[in-house]
């Protein structure tokens, strides 16, 4: 079974207007409101290729509740787990320029991250854990680390789509899956990276400190893959980008999605790009039938 798990869900609230006036009174043109979470997004972006999931990670009081009723609502099961105080609401304005204000999300106990961590400990071989997006500032840096340790011990798998310190913490315990973009990369190893000749040795730097497979997401460049056997590079296909947000995990969705079906890393690869693109030429998330129109577009070189 694969797991996502979110620590820090929201409830994005998205509000249209001509203009934003401060100080004065505005009225909405538009408004929507969808759980919001790295990996709430990859559960949803499975469902539609057709994957099971389970939703876990921290919610409470009445937007927790909106979360959980929202994706059994989809079809997708969930294991949360319920903490003192609100889940937070990620507010975005979308005028003339974008504006976000984004809550900090529920204090988090102590008992809290015991009961997660005994959660973790349920999880056998077989099982996938998908650890994406940020963590509220009252969890511990380590979380991440923590996590990924039991999941080694159980034998199940790990897939991480984090920054930083961490996905420096993870890479010892060989997560089965990373994907940063090109500003990540290049953040973790104090340069820039623009181009797949750039990121394909500092991939294969990530595979030597511990991960199976690395995928770098390069924007309108495309897209390289990376593990111990073979480098691909993916062309991007062409269209009208109308927001990022999501891409990339949609791009983690799409691999697991045809690895799981075929376990072939180059298929894997080569549609996590069409469904990463899917996304960014959508509004909100893509669909596996926008996927599927994009795949003819992606071409795959094997690089040295």
């Amino acid at each position: 079974m694969i797991y996502t798990l979110t620590l820090n869900p929201s409830v994005d609230y998205i509000v249209g207007l001509d203009q934003v006036v401060l100080g004065e009174l505005n009225r909405t043109k538009s408004e929507a409101k969808f759980p919001g979470g790295k990996g709430i997004n990859v559960s949803l972006l499975l469902k539609s290729m057709g994957i099971e999931s389970i939703a876990t990670g921290f919610i409470g009081g009445f937007t927790g509740d909106y979360i959980r009723t929202s994706l059994e609502s989809k079809g997708i099961k969930t294991a949360f787990i319920e903490v003192g105080g609100e889940t937070r609401i990620n507010v975005k304005l979308r005028a003339k320029e974008e504006t976000e204000i984004n809550g900090q999300g529920p204090a988090i106990t102590a008992e809290d991250i015991e009961t997660l961590k005994e959660w973790a400990r349920t999880l056998t071989s077989g099982d996938i854990l998908i650890l994406a997006g940020s963590i509220q500032n009252t969890l511990p840096r380590s979380i991440y680390k923590e996590l990924i340790s039991i999941c080694k011990e159980s034998g199940a798998e790990a897939v991480v789509d984090a920054e930083g310190e961490f996905l420096k913490t993870v890479l010892p315990h060989k997560p089965f899956l990373i994907k940063p973009n090109h500003h990540e990369l290049g953040q973790f190893f104090h340069t820039e990276i623009q181009t797949a000749e750039e990121a394909i040795p500092l991939g294969k730097k990530m595979v030597e400190l511990g991960a199976k497979n690395v995928i770098v997401s390069l924007g309108g460049n495309g897209a390289v893959f990376i593990n111990e056997r073979i480098a691909l590079r993916a062309t991007a296909p062409k269209g009208d980008v109308k927001s990022t947000v999501g891409s990339g995990d949609s791009m983690v969705a799409g691999f697991l999605a045809k690895y799981l079906e075929t376990g072939n890393e180059k298929e894997a690869f080569r549609y996590s790009v069409a469904a990463g693109s899917a996304t960014a030429f959508s509004i909100g998330l893509g669909s596996k039938e926008k996927a599927d129109e994009l795949l003819d577009q992606v071409s795959i070189i094997e690089l040295n």
